[in-house]
């Protein structure tokens, strides 16, 4: 069973899915390989409170990890990705050959992208913090300009 909600954010509304009760998906407006939103399920704030809490203090900057269960949608090897993407520290980046090295195969930093491009759970898995192999910033679901102001973000407030 689906069901979502809508929350606001410095970055825009975001739209939190959940799949029977464990968050499976976290989507900007207007985001690249956003689903519809008949597939959301049923409107109901009861499955979002802990995944609100953590989201309002990671956007005050008190938090730098979220501990959620997530429930991933995807093919063994985007779930390998996303889980990968987990541990990126705040506040760091990595590129997708760096990703696609730790994963064992550093050939496969088109692959990486791809999936990385495909993460449902944007923010709490956090896609925003690969980058092109010279360290500039390459497509990101959510739009350049927010994966400029995240990264920014985080940056600044890991020096404190």
């Amino acid at each position: 069973m689906k069901q979502h909600t809508v929350i606001d954010s410095p970055y825009g509304l975001l739209t939190l899915v959940a799949t029977d009760g464990v968050l499976s998906g976290l989507y900007m407006t207007d985001q690249r390989h956003r689903p519809p939103e008949e597939t959301f399920g049923d409107p109901d704030d009861t499955p979002f409170g802990e995944a609100s809490e953590q989201l309002g203090a990671y956007f005050a900057g008190e938090l730098k990890e979220f501990t959620l269960d997530l429930h991933f949608a995807g093919t063994p090897f985007q779930r390998t990705v996303w889980e990968e993407l987990r541990r990126i520290p705040y506040g760091e980046t990595r590129t997708y050959g760096e990703l696609a090295a730790t994963l064992g195969n550093p050939k496969a930093s088109r692959a990486v992208g791809l999936a990385n491009g495909r993460n449902p759970i944007g923010i709490i898995v956090p896609c925003h913090r690969v980058v092109g192999a010279d360290g500039g910033l390459t497509g990101y679901g959510g739009g350049l300009p927010r994966k400029r102001r995240l990264l920014d973000f985080e940056r600044d407030a890991a020096l404190f």
